[in-house]
């Protein structure tokens, strides 16, 4: 499903091991925002990273799943990325 990852972390170190993480998963949109396509497998799989890497007293991390009839509704104004670039497969 598409999902949209927000992050506000403080640590350089710990927002640059993020970040990386999430390149795995999906297009860095802006400075702290990824968009994805990620099943509930790896939705868990950032979950625990969280839980592991951050610290969640003093970082903030947003999941939004995003239902097709809402993506429907976005718009981007200026530059960015959108979902229908990530219409992509490995084969």
């Amino acid at each position: 499903m598409n999902t949209v990852i927000i992050y506000d972390i403080s640590g350089n170190r710990r927002r640059t091991r993020f970040h990386k993480f999430l390149k795995e998963m999906g297009i860095p949109s802006q400075r702290s925002v990824f968009e994805c396509r990620l099943d509930d497998r790896e939705i868990s799989q950032i979950r625990r990273y969280c839980l592991q890497n951050l610290k969640l007293q003093e970082d903030a991390v947003r999941i939004y799943r995003v239902c097709p009839f809402c993506m429907d509704k976005a718009r981007v104004q200026g530059r960015g990325v959108t979902f229908s670039q990530l219409d992509w497969c490995i084969i």
